[in-house]
């Protein structure tokens, strides 16, 4: 069964909350954006309308005191000596207006501005009137309109400047109201993120490692086949070479002895008849004699019978020695250890075919004119290492194991051990086979 592949579902998932943070960062700067403008917009420009309105406050201040000496008469100028005074603050009132009329915040209807507006404007017709009648020297119709007029409309003023204060404080406080009502919902929005961000890893997390464990579980199930497969297949080749190599020993090696006997009595009984026909049977004999010898080789490099005869150990020196022979290779053969106990027959079989084809490989690719061959027992492995001083192995970029050293890292999987290749400080390739006794 093929696994199913995680890649939709989690490009779903990430789907989902790549919108869900762009959606809570979309709202959060909104909050913000709007916690902004409620600061600016409000607070600052409310806590500037206050200045204004405070330094409105205190010029009108300044005139309750200066009507109030004109009235008593405490002051011993004349009424007309305060118009200097006065202009000073209607000057700097005008100007206080127009910038506090500019920073009026949004709750403060049109009406009330006007209003304050009106008021000061009628309190200054009727300080213009009190001071021509000062000047014409009617001083006591002149307080007589400070009282009846210009006090009413001034205390007005004041009411009306207090009554705009109070107003800026209480849009002060809203504004401060909701700012902390803004942090507040943003801080709760936070941790609904943050919980439904936990909740949404912990469920990707959770389907993750159940994909994982279904795929890694079906990896298993195919490595064992894989394995199963393997041991099978390399048992039938190990059945089809020991077939083969019985049929070349017992049939065709039969056949050639029989035929080399013949040529040699055929040949011993024509020497004094016919001396030509002698030297071609001597010859035909050789001939038949090398064949028969090179199909007893080709008989063990099948299946050794040294294998089934002298073990492990005398089968490694043996064909140490038949490589020694055949290929002139200098190779050193060294034995450590316990002497080898009687292997089963399966791995026996692996770790000499995993010997074969070191030896070849040194032979064909390493062009190396010595070898290294050792062989270690102790109580729980069974080591062997192949090595030479060669060309040593090619670069790892876009390198691939040919089929030799395939089947050698599968006949080491199927004893349980571990293959490994390396280069030597001093060169070459180094081939080294662990097989773990216990287990074999």
């Amino acid at each position: 069964m093929t696994p199913q592949s995680p890649t939709g579902g989690l490009l779903i998932g990430l789907a989902v909350t790549l919108m869900a943070v762009a959606l809570f960062s979309w709202h959060a700067l909104a909050q913000v954006d709007g916690l902004r403008q409620l600061q600016t917009e409000t607070i600052d420009r409310n806590r500037r309308d206050s200045l204004q309105l405070l330094r409105i406050q205190g010029n009108l201040h300044n005139l309750g005191l200066s009507m109030r000496d004109m009235v008593e008469g405490a002051s011993p100028y004349p009424i007309e000596a305060y118009r200097v005074e006065f202009d000073r603050v209607r000057f700097d009132l005008d100007d206080a207006l127009l910038t506090e009329n500019t920073l009026a915040p949004a709750s403060r209807s049109p009406g009330q501005q006007a209003f304050l507006q009106d008021s000061l404007e009628q309190f200054w017709e009727a300080a213009g009137r009190m001071f021509r009648l000062a000047e014409a020297g009617d001083q006591g119709q002149a307080r007589r309109l400070i009282r009846e007029v210009m006090q009413p409309r001034h205390a007005s003023l004041t009411s009306t400047v207090a009554r705009f204060l109070v107003m800026n404080n209480e849009a002060e406080q809203q504004a401060t109201e909701e700012i902390q009502g803004i942090y507040a919902s943003v801080e709760r929005n936070i941790y609904y993120f943050l919980f439904a961000a936990v909740v949404a890893i912990c469920v990707t997390s959770a389907y993750m490692i159940l994909q994982n464990r279904r795929i890694f579980q079906s990896i298993s199930q195919l490595s064992e086949q894989r394995q199963v497969l393997a041991r099978k297949l390399i048992g039938v080749q190990e059945d089809i070479f020991q077939s083969i190599s019985r049929e070349l020993h017992d049939e065709f090696g039969q056949v050639l002895t029989a035929v080399g006997a013949l040529l040699a009595r055929a040949q011993r009984k024509g020497a004094d008849e016919a001396p030509q026909l002698s030297r071609d049977l001597r010859e035909v004999q050789s001939i038949a004699q090398d064949t028969l010898d090179n199909v007893r080789r080709l008989s063990q490099r099948l299946h050794p019978n040294v294998l089934d005869d002298y073990g492990l150990e005398g089968a490694v020196e043996w064909y140490v020695q038949q490589v020694r022979d055949q290929a002139g290779l200098t190779i050193t053969y060294e034995k450590e250890g316990e002497a080898i106990a009687a292997l089963p027959t399966e791995t026996a079989i692996h770790v000499y075919r995993i010997l074969q084809e070191s030896l070849n490989n040194v032979v064909r690719h390493a062009n190396s004119a010595v070898a290294w061959v050792r062989l270690r027992r102790n109580a729980n492995k069974l080591e062997l290492e192949v090595e030479d001083r060669g060309v040593g192995l090619p670069p790892e970029t876009g390198r691939r194991d040919g089929l030799g050293l395939v089947a050698m890292r599968e006949r080491a999987e199927l004893v349980h051990g571990r293959l490994t290749l390396s280069r030597p400080a001093e060169g070459g390739t180094q081939v080294r086979l662990e097989v773990p006794l216990n287990s074999s």
